[in-house]
């Protein structure tokens, strides 16, 4: 093994031995001390060769304790049979203070008994939160370890969008990017990936199918290159969408346009499974609208024609149902009825974001930097008109990346007590979305193969052989 490899190990003091195949764990404890949380920053600050033996540890570890990369493909199938349902699924994007953050979450996930939970990151967050997959995954892996959470891990590629205007100018080459970020997010361990050509949606044509064409084609033909990719013994996640957040509300009949034209574009590709739900516009906007005061508008959600998706999605087509975006800045009365309506996931992020950077243990310095990095650098979020509350507010997310190391090196009190806060705003969530208790409908529907991560023979080349490695 490498000298990387056996620091790596040696930060848990023994309980952790690198074998043939893998690690053995003898003192799971060990996993809940902050020895885990020197492995994560390694992982995601270290010098390249000791990330790498990091990431490697942290999938390894893993493995041995359940907390693996898993698809929730099987428990969307079920429900589109009628097997399950009265709760939606929230999908969490984590785009700040990315392991205390995770770490609420499982903390949350753990005191109701939820295992019905995505964690998520969109195209355009791995950007400006600078978290590749491979790092993203690892983060959410040891977040878990640190606090025992041993069950499968749902982590998916939110919005993998298609840019219209890219597209236009080169549709293969935009959508070719799309494909390569997918291909990373399936090798690092992103087995749900939503895939999203709603942009492409074109409703100056004359009929519901051409209005749909290039939406799901494209979708179909990003559909097919997922299944060449995903590993052995895992069926990816894979979700549609017909609305583009923010926009025209979504139809029926939109739903019956694209799943045909969908399912037919598929099948001309060969014998692949299909997606699993289909993502739609009920009058919601990704971060809300906000005013110039900085306060978000009230939402005109469309509950009846979510409802009415929601079970044309599973009646009509097997499918999970309907998913909702756009949603975590919706007042604290709207999320109960998602689960009454059976949407089967929703999407949610800015608020988490919001109480971060609103938090009144984060220091004013850093907040008052970050404001001035924005006036210098994203000057194009602002639109004629804005007031500076209103800036701040939609172009915060971009300071997220140049401030992460600084966020991730703040006073673990001040990082305590934002985790705390938000771990109370996961509970009440995980509450109202009525996914408390589904651990044990994932441990009857998931498997989650063992498999080992493909940096294992670049890192590990002479380790001891143990038999037992891997069990």
């Amino acid at each position: 093994m490498t000298d990387h490899m056996r620091k790596a190990a040696d930060l848990f003091g023994g309980a952790v031995k690198i074998v043939t195949g893998g690690v053995r764990l003898s003192e799971p404890a060990a996993l809940r001390t902050p020895a885990t949380d020197r492995l994560v920053y390694q992982a995601v600050f270290g010098g390249e060769t000791e990330r790498e033996a990091a990431r490697w540890l942290l999938w390894e570890l893993g493995q041995v304790t359940g907390a693996r990369p898993a698809s929730i493909n099987e428990l969307y199938m079920a429900r589109g049979r009628g097997e399950c349902g009265g709760f939606t699924v929230p999908a969490i994007n984590i785009r700040m203070l990315a392991y205390d953050s995770a770490r609420a979450v499982f903390r949350a996930a753990r005191a109701g008994k939820a295992g019905a939970i995505i964690l998520e990151i969109a195209r355009s967050e791995i950007a400006y939160t600078e978290q590749r997959p491979a790092e993203y995954v690892s983060v959410m892996i040891g977040a878990a370890l640190r606090e025992g959470y041993t069950r499968p891990l749902f982590i998916q590629g939110d919005h993998c969008q298609v840019n219209a205007k890219k597209y236009a100018a080169n549709p293969d080459a935009e959508v070719g990017e799309v494909e390569k970020l997918i291909a990373e997010e399936v090798a690092a361990g992103f087995y749900n990936v939503d895939v999203d050509t709603s942009t492409l949606v074109d409703l100056s044509q004359p009929t519901l199918d051409e209005q749909q064409r290039a939406n799901y084609e494209r979708c179909a033909e990003i559909t097919a290159f997922i299944r060449e990719r995903e590993p052995e013994g895992v069926t990816v996640s894979v979700g549609g969408e017909i609305g583009e957040v923010g926009h025209k509300n979504s139809t029926v009949e939109e739903l019956h346009a694209f799943m045909q034209g969908y399912n037919r574009a598929l099948a001309a590709l060969g014998p692949h499974e299909g997606i699993s739900k289909i993502s739609v516009q009920t009058g919601t906007s990704h971060g809300g609208v906000v005013l110039p005061d900085g306060s978000i508008a009230e939402v005109k959600l469309d509950l009846d024609a979510l409802a009415a998706l929601a079970r044309e999605a599973r009646t009509g087509y097997g499918l999970a149902g309907a998913v909702q975006h756009g949603a975590s800045t919706l007042p604290s009365n709207a999320f109960s009825h998602f689960p009454r309506v059976e949407a089967c996931e929703i999407h949610l992020a800015t608020n988490f974001q919001n109480i971060v950077f609103d938090h009144p243990r984060l220091p004013a310095d850093l907040r008052k930097r970050a404001y001035a990095w924005l006036d210098e650098n994203a000057q194009g979020e602002r639109k004629a008109g804005d007031s500076d509350e209103q800036f701040y507010y939609k172009a915060r997310k971009k300071a997220i990346g140049p401030f992460k190391r600084e966020c991730w090196d703040l006073p673990q009190d001040v990082r305590d007590a934002v985790a705390a806060d938000l771990e109370k705003t996961f509970r009440f969530l995980f509450e109202q979305l009525n996914v408390n208790g589904t651990e044990s409908l994932v441990d009857r529907l998931i498997h989650a193969p063992v498999q080992h991560h493909a940096s294992l023979e670049k890192v590990l080349v002479s380790a001891e052989d143990d038999p037992d490695a891997g069990e």
